[in-house]
């Protein structure tokens, strides 16, 4: 009998009953931590983009690009937060007098942050 393209190139199967299964794994790749950006990205892509989330898993290429998307998203997010807090005059001098407007314009200037990088990166 023929070998297959799938036998030629190194694969093997395994027989169960009367059907000959290939033996296939996904490549071993190191696993990188995913922080909750790359956590939404995920779920996003599973809800919404499921081809392109199959496409990645099935490649092996899942964990690396989740990681790299958190690592982009958070970057963009202290990036903003800094840029945002300088241009509305949010400083450690009004920290220091008045804690409460201070937590209250921060608390603005990260949900605003957090918007912005959920638009443009994570649901994007």
């Amino acid at each position: 009998m023929a070998k297959t393209i799938f036998e030629e190139m190194g694969g093997t199967y395994t027989q169960i009953g009367d059907y000959l299964l290939p033996d296939l794994e996904l490549p071993e790749k190191e696993q990188q931590p995913i922080g909750v950006w790359g956590q939404r990205h995920r779920r996003y892509l599973k809800e919404h983009r499921r081809a392109s989330y199959a496409t990645l898993l099935t490649s092996g290429k899942l964990n690396g690009y989740l990681a790299d998307i958190d690592r982009q998203a958070e970057e963009m997010f202290l990036r903003l937060v800094k840029q945002m807090a300088e241009a509305e005059g949010v400083t450690e001098q009004l920290k220091a007098g008045n804690q409460m407007e201070w937590v209250g314009r921060m608390n603005n200037i990260r949900n605003r942050a957090m918007e912005i990088v959920n638009s443009e990166l994570i649901c994007g």
